[in-house]
C-alpha cells in the first residue's frame, strides 16, 4: 500500500510501498478515504526537537481522517447494533490512545491520560491506503457527514472543546488566530449563539475565509487595533469570552487587554517558547485561563456530532474550511501548501 512516512531521524518524509497493517486483537483496519494535512505533520517533516522527542521511525504519520472499516480483529464486539462495529461503517477516529490505568482515566478523564499515545506520532498513522486503530477510539458516522467533514473531525473536536470552555449565548467572543481550528471555533460560537464574533489574524487569505461562517468582525491585527473595533462595536467594557488558537504571544496579551473583568479565556495554540505576561492584570480583572488539549473523550465527540446533524448550515460553515485537495502522489506541494498561510485545511483524496 501507499504510506507517507517518516523514513528516519531527520528532516523530510517519503511516499512508499509497504505491507498492508493486520488488526490485533480489539482493533480494526480502516481504508482511509480523506486525510487532513495538520500543522503537527508540518512539525514532523521538519523534524524539529519536539519531533525527535515523540517519534520512533520508521514509521507512517498523519492522525486526521475518515475511512471504511473493512476489518475486525479478534475480540472486537461485532454486529449492527447501538455501538457494535461492522464492515463497511464510515468512520472518524479520535486519535489519542490512552493506557485505562492511571488515575485519570480510571476517574473518566481519559482526554487526561499521562501516557497518551497519538496515531501518526507514537503509532503508525493515517497517511495511508489503510491503517489499524483501537477499535475503543473508532466514531461511527452518520450519513449525514460526508467524508470531507469526517477528515476534519479531530481539529473540529479541538474547536468545539475550546469554545465550550465558556456560555457563549448572549456573549461577546473573541478568536485570535483565523487558522481552520479558529475558523470553525467562529462557527459554533456563532451556532451556540454568541452576540458578536470578533477573529484576529495577520493573513489576509485566512481573515476572508472567516468572513464565510459569519463572524461580526474579521480584523488584520497589523493594522486595525482591537480597541478601534470595540469602540466601533460599542463594546464598552470588552468581550466576555476568548479562544487563543494561534501560539503567539502578542495575542494572548490583546486577550488580556481587551477582556472584560472576570472573562473566561481558553487557550488552544501552543506557543514556540516561553513569554511574559500582565499576571498583575489576570489576577486584578480575576480572569479565568484554561489551557485546553484535543478533546473531552468522548463528550466532545457527541456534542459536535449532534450540533453538525442538527444544522446544515453548520456542516457547510465546517467544510468551508477545506481549501485545497491533493492526491498522495502530490504530498510534497500539499506541504508546501500548508506552510504557506494561504490556505484554510489542506486534504489528502486517498480513495473515494
Amino acid at each position: 500500500m501507499r504510506a507517507l512516512m517518516k523514513p528516519y531521524a531527520g528532516p523530510g518524509l517519503e511516499l512508499r510501498d509497504i505491507p498492508e497493517p493486520t488488526p490485533d486483537p480489539g482493533e480494526v483496519k480502516i481504508r482511509v478515504i480523506r486525510a487532513g494535512l495538520c500543522g503537527t505533520d508540518l512539525h514532523i517533516q521538519d523534524w524539529d526537537d519536539w519531533s525527535a522527542s515523540m517519534l520512533h521511525p520508521p514509521m507512517v504519520i498523519g492522525h486526521e481522517f475518515y475511512g471504511e472499516i473493512v476489518e475486525i480483529g479478534p475480540g472486537v464486539t461485532e454486529g449492527d447494533g447501538r455501538d457494535e462495529l461492522h464492515l463497511g461503517m464510515r468512520v472518524s477516529v479520535e486519535g489519542h490512545i490512552v493506557c485505562g490505568r492511571c488515575r485519570n482515566c480510571r476517574s473518566g478523564r481519559r482526554q487526561m491520560c499521562i501516557r497518551t499515545n497519538s496515531v501518526g506520532v507514537n503509532r503508525d498513522g493515517a497517511f495511508a491506503d489503510f491503517v489499524v486503530v483501537p477499535a475503543a477510539n473508532v466514531w461511527a458516522q452518520s450519513d449525514l457527514i460526508d467524508p470531507d467533514l469526517g477528515a476534519v473531525f479531530d481539529p473540529l473536536g479541538n474547536a468545539v472543546h475550546t469554545a465550550l470552555q465558556a456560555t457563549l449565548a448572549g456573549e461577546d467572543v473573541l478568536i485570535t488566530g483565523a487558522g481552520p481550528i479558529g475558523i470553525m471555533a467562529a462557527a459554533v460560537a456563532r451556532h451556540a449563539g454568541a452576540r458578536r464574533v470578533v477573529v484576529t489574524d495577520a493573513s489576509p487569505y485566512r481573515l476572508t475565509l472567516a468572513t464565510t461562517v459569519g463572524v461580526t468582525r474579521a480584523v488584520d491585527i497589523r493594522t486595525t487595533s482591537l480597541a478601534e473595533v470595540r469602540r466601533e462595536l460599542g463594546m464598552v467594557e470588552g468581550f466576555d469570552v476568548a479562544m487563543e488558537m494561534s501560539g503567539s504571544p502578542a495575542a494572548l496579551v490583546d486577550i488580556i487587554d481587551n477582556c472584560t473583568h472576570g472573562a473566561n479565556v481558553a487557550l488552544l495554540g501552543i506557543p514556540k517558547g516561553d513569554f511574559a505576561i500582565d499576571w498583575g492584570k489576570v489576577i486584578t480583572h480575576m480572569l479565568t485561563i484554561r489551557g485546553v488539549y484535543g478533546r473531552k473523550m468522548f463528550s466532545t465527540w457527541y456534542r459536535m456530532s449532534f450540533m453538525l446533524e442538527s444544522s446544515a448550515e453548520l456542516r457547510d460553515q465546517v467544510r468551508s474550511v477545506i481549501t485545497h485537495r491533493f492526491a498522495p502522489e502530490d504530498w510534497e506541494e500539499a506541504f508546501a501548501t500548508a506552510r504557506s498561510g494561504r490556505c484554510g485545511k489542506v486534504i489528502f483524496e486517498w480513495s473515494d
